[in-house]
């Protein structure tokens, strides 16, 4: 059950991507939202899928918070309005932006990506993240406070096999750290968490079904490349956010942090 003692509570929080596709791990929108419940905040869970959204709103149920549910398409710059606006008209107000979107089905090295391919990853990845930006920090800026987090990813500062998830999540950084520069003098911080190899159902299933293989061969071989010899879960990741989110970080802006098990330490 959340408490007025929660790290989060009362603070109003959007969470982009909260719903999950199936798959016998949580994934990381789903994770964050239940820690945020469970610290108190109050949610307005956004997803293009309202069944995800909804299963995630009925996994909230048990910490007794108070959570509603949106249906956007975060490509689209009226819909993204629609988010910030929906948020304060439900709630009164946005101290909370948790941006958890990002695709890779179709990238490819250069000389074999399509340009739709492209466009649709950036405009998931990058431009979905700016707008939902640009539509909150106005709130933010005249409450003099608030905590963007962006999910980017180590893939971000490593090498990759594929172009544009790499390219699309290295503006990410660029973009968080600018929005934190920005507006610190407003109250507003912007940090990113870079997730390494972490065992959703987005990293697990599609890969096994496009390979034709087990989840167990896929999580063995991705479990081999971190030196702590294991994935890291999405309550890792919703672990970080509730800290980024709470006042703890009050004093923290325009920082990536990778969650990651050391890969990029490996990496060098």
């Amino acid at each position: 059950m959340t408490t007025s003692k929660g790290r989060l509570a009362g603070k109003v929080a959007i969470i982009v991507g909260a719903g999950q596709q199936p798959g016998d791990t949580v994934g990381n929108g789903r994770a964050t939202a239940e820690r945020f419940a469970q610290e108190g905040a109050i949610l307005l869970l956004v997803d293009i899928n309202e069944a995800w959204a909804q299963e995630t709103g009925n996994a909230l149920a048990a910490y007794g918070g108070q959570a509603s549910i949106l249906v956007a398409d975060i490509t689209q710059e009226d819909e993204c309005k629609k988010i910030a606006d929906t948020c304060v008209g439900r709630y009164g107000r946005i101290d909370i932006l948790h941006n958890n979107v990002g695709q890779s089905r179709g990238d490819k090295k250069t000389v074999d990506l399509e340009v739709a391919i492209w466009d649709a990853i950036m405009a998931m990845n990058l431009k979905g993240m700016f707008m939902t930006c640009k539509h909150v920090l106005p709130h933010m800026i005249a409450q003099r406070s608030g905590s963007i987090i962006n999910i980017s990813s180590t893939s971000s500062m490593a090498a990759r096999p594929t172009l544009t998830y790499k390219t699309s999540k290295g503006a990410v950084n660029t973009m968080t750290q600018h929005i934190a520069m920005e507006n610190a003098a407003f109250g507003v911080r912007a940090n990113a968490i870079l997730p390494g190899l972490i065992d959703t159902p987005m990293a697990i299933e599609r890969r096994a079904k496009e390979r034709g293989v087990s989840r167990e061969v896929v999580r063995a071989e991705r479990e081999a490349l971190v030196p702590m010899q294991r994935m890291g879960t999405a309550w890792d990741v919703a672990n970080t956010a509730v800290f980024l989110a709470s006042d703890e970080a009050q004093y923290i802006t325009g920082v990536l942090i990778p969650v990651d098990g050391g890969l990029l330490v490996k990496r060098g």
